[in-house]
């Protein structure tokens, strides 16, 4: 008897965020990425509405990458009972740490803000998800290497190819038989600056497509590169004025650095300083360094060239994050995130933008309803924490950083699939683009290709022709974690699902570590909890803050004295723990004997 498959789009699908693509098996369900739905409030809302399946019924998740609207809905996931493997590459395990942790931070922060302002229309602000739910979800993350057929059990295999759009980043094929699936996952350009070039995955019946881009070309530079950036630091240098880069933290930051530096060896920008003010940039630079020892990145790059520039400060200090608001000469402050939907960058924008002599530089896709794109579309005022503010500031976009594949990127990639697939989806663009794109795939390729609509399922029948495969047996899972202890908070309620400490501030064991690269993680751990300090009651600050820039200091040196600047750190926050804040610094800090142990 034939097992029926079908396929199910539950996000991506008419707009550009919530990637959720769910492939059914008999009576297995997988999901290819777990997005946020970012930017248009019709498609916001559906982060809070019941998730058309229950997560329990999930056997797996498969992430093509680390980015928030491919990631960041698994901590909402597993808060409402999914609790299976979430399949991916090393580095984009890595860097969804990274990401989901501070997205449970920021989830938080917001509905403390919404309480204490009173803008939101709820009597009681709650976040999605909370920090707690991001610690459960860390677990379920398993790393599979490129070009492995993993054997996931009655027929099924799967496979990761390099996409080129951010480190880690992944095609996914899903085989049952002569049936596949092939999701792009977004793709990258030809030739990326920082990345080892996308590859070829094997040919399906079926393929996913993005169409970010998938209406339009990337312009060639007209003269030298990326002078639409070097002029407006130059002018607004000239002017006594600072230029705020939002760019996403995970992969944006480290390619604005290398061509601030290069325009620096060219002298075409003054010698100021440069500041990245984002803890998840900070830590995800980490990765980027570790990835040009282990492979991912171009042979010919070299990191030193712009991550140790002359007058380059990363900044992790709250403290010093709001004084940038008001620099004291001028300078560059790269901040995530990129479209300004989040993080330190709105505090910037909301101190910045009302002041003629700054300027704001866009560098990468700006999605409908988010505030880059209305910012680039003109807007003379802008809200932020129930308030507006007047835009004075000059905007500007330098497309010529955008790491997607453009229309043509994506003809090629398609081309070049073997054996052509039966049908072409076109998913994660808005919608004259996607429809765009399948235009022009039928026109050039001769394919099937459609738009499929949110929620719309399609059956899935065998092709003939596939490749071969050779299955190898998944990875085993790491041994169980304990949970990690959180403390009560009476402003941001969370979700429970671990026991509280025995007494605030209490000493904990060391226990095995399930994390890999000890420092680096313990640096992540370190700097998002140097983020929460600003949630503390302000006699708690200074001490919390010392305690942990110590902490940061010792980092790599003599485990027993980082342990005690640790635990000074957690007892100065346990005080305050009724807070926000001192929440989610517990929380944070009680990991960190648990990954010294390793």
């Amino acid at each position: 008897m034939t097992t029926p498959i079908s396929l199910t789009f539950l996000g991506g699908a008419g707009t550009v965020t919530g990637s959720k693509h769910l492939l059914t098996v008999g009576n297995r369900r997988l999901l290819v990425d777990a997005g946020m739905f970012q930017g248009e409030k019709k498609w916001r809302e559906l982060n809070w509405a019941e998730f058309p399946i229950p997560p329990a019924s999930l056997e797996a998740v498969v992430l093509t990458h680390a980015h928030m609207d491919h990631c960041g809905y698994l901590p909402a996931l597993v808060a409402r009972g999914f609790s299976g493997p979430i399949w991916c590459t090393e580095a984009t395990a890595r860097l969804a740490e990274i990401v989901l942790m501070d997205a449970g931070h920021l989830q938080e922060r917001e509905a403390q803000y919404a309480a204490e302002g009173g803008y939101s229309k709820h009597e009681t602000p709650l976040p999605l998800y909370t920090v707690a739910d991001v610690e459960r979800t860390l677990p379920l993350l398993r790393a599979v290497p490129y070009d492995t057929d993993l054997d996931l059990g009655d027929e099924l295999v799967l496979r990761l190819t390099r996409a080129g759009h951010i480190l880690g980043s992944a095609s996914v094929t899903l085989r049952h038989g002569d049936v596949s699936v092939l999701v792009s996952g977004d793709l990258g350009r030809h030739d990326h600056p920082l990345l080892e070039s996308r590859e070829e995955p094997p040919g399906a019946a079926y393929v996913l497509v993005e169409s970010t881009y998938g209406d339009r070309e990337h312009p060639d530079p007209e003269g030298q590169p990326h002078e639409i950036l070097a002029d407006v630091v130059r002018r607004t240098i000239g002017r006594g004025g600072s230029v705020l880069i939002p760019a996403f933290a995970v992969d944006r930051t480290p390619v604005v650095l290398k061509a601030l530096a290069q325009l620096r060896r060219e002298r075409r920008i003054p010698d100021v300083p440069i500041f990245v003010n984002s803890p998840m940039a900070v830590a995800a630079l980490a990765v980027y360094r570790d990835a040009a020892r282990t492979g991912g990145l171009r042979p010919d790059l070299h990191l030193d060239e712009f991550m140790n520039l002359p007058n380059l400060r990363e900044v992790t200090d709250a403290e010093e994050s709001k004084r940038l608001n008001r620099p004291e000469k001028p300078c560059i402050i790269v901040s995530s995130s990129g479209m300004a939907t989040g993080g330190r960058v709105l505090h910037h924008l909301e101190h910045l933008l009302p002041n003629p002599r700054n300027a704001v530089v866009f560098t990468g896709y700006q999605g409908v309803g988010t505030r880059g794109r209305t910012l680039l579309e003109g807007a003379t005022e802008m809200k932020f924490r129930g308030r507006f503010v007047p835009v004075k500031a000059e905007i500007v976009q330098d497309s010529e950083f955008s790491v997607h594949a453009d229309g043509s990127d994506l003809i090629d990639w398609l081309a070049g699939l073997t054996p052509p697939p039966h049908t072409v989806f076109c998913v994660h663009g808005e919608a004259d683009s996607a429809a765009a794109l399948a235009a022009r795939i039928h026109r050039e390729l001769g394919l099937t290709a459609v738009v499929p609509r949110y929620r719309e399922v399609v059956t899935l029948t065998p092709l003939s022709g596939l490749p071969p495969t050779s299955p190898v047996a998944p990875p085993s899972p790491p041994p169980p974690v304990e949970p990690l202890p959180v403390a009560e908070a009476s402003t941001v309620p969370a979700r429970r699902g671990t026991d509280s400490m025995d007494r605030p501030g209490a000493r904990l064991p060391a226990t095995a570590s399930t994390h890999r690269h000890d420092s680096d993680q313990v640096r992540i751990i370190l700097a998002t909890a140097l983020g929460q300090v600003p949630f503390l009651p302000a006699e708690k600050q200074t001490p919390v803050s010392v305690a942990l820039q110590r902490a940061v200091a010792l980092v790599g040196s003599d485990p027993d004295q980082l342990l005690d600047a640790v635990n000074s750190a957690l007892y100065a926050a346990a005080e305050a723990v009724e807070t926000p804040g001192g929440q989610s610094i517990v929380a944070l800090l009680a990991h960190v004997p648990k990954v010294l142990a390793g």
